[in-house]
């Protein structure tokens, strides 16, 4: 992965998104001095099917953040898109073009935007939606002609979005080393615990080391034989 960058937004559809895809990577940037906020399209109010939306948003909403807090990562923001039913499309679109607005990155991480997992798996079309719109977005935010209403309220375009990484893919073309935060990473997963327990009867602990221990073992495998965050990058 290029090295030569200070800011990266990572933008997502639900509460767990980057847990399950990327944390690792994140905490060995944030040991590095390198600033990374976190923008999710919903609260993740429908994952849980044994809690009514308006308690599960709120819980997944703190979850969410100390995950976050695992990995060094302090700025957490909700765009308030309804979970399970996000809509690629301008709104969608405006609403992450603001994001990068507010936080100028270079770097924009986002999650696997295809039909498919490992073309096996169904992709949910949150996911879809907001990978897609993530990778307009990008450049939506560098142009003052979309979106202008952007710019009235001091959002000035930023054109500098020099690469978008999309973790999950299929077609992973990048790699960060994965060992140095892999524990980390085993935390920030770990914070979801109402989400797993949910999930899963699996221990928590177990379920969340197996899973990112076996996903950087795969990555690596790609790439050299060492534990990794696969990444495939969109140079701009």
């Amino acid at each position: 992965m290029p090295g030569d960058w200070r800011r990266a937004l990572a933008v997502v559809a639900h509460p767990d998104d980057l847990e399950y895809g990327c944390s690792a990577a994140i905490a060995h940037w944030t040991d590095g001095g390198r600033e990374i906020a976190y923008v999710l399209a919903t609260r993740g109010e429908a994952g849980i099917d044994t809690l009514p939306p308006e308690r599960c948003g709120p819980l997944r909403e703190r979850e969410q953040r100390a995950s976050a807090a695992a990995v060094g990562v302090s700025t957490v923001e909700f765009l308030d898109h309804r979970d399970g039913v996000v809509e690629y499309g301008t709104a969608l679109r405006r609403d992450i073009a603001a994001a990068v607005r507010r936080h100028r990155p270079e770097l924009v991480i986002t999650l696997n935007h295809r039909d498919t997992w490992g073309g096996t798996a169904w992709n949910t079309p949150d996911h879809v939606a907001v990978g897609r719109a993530t990778l307009d977005a990008a450049a939506d935010a560098g142009n003052r002609w979309i979106f202008p209403e952007l710019a009235e309220q001091g959002l000035q375009p930023w054109d500098g979005v020099r690469w978008v990484a999309v973790a999950g893919t299929d077609t992973p073309t990048h790699a960060v080393e994965a060992a140095p935060g892999l524990e980390r990473a085993v935390r920030s997963l770990l914070a979801h615990r109402t989400y797993i327990e949910a999930l899963t009867d699996q221990d928590p602990q177990t379920y969340a080391r197996d899973f990112l221990t076996a996903a950087a073992e795969q990555a690596g495998r790609r790439f050299g034989g060492r534990p990794a965050v696969a990444f495939e990058l969109f140079s701009r």
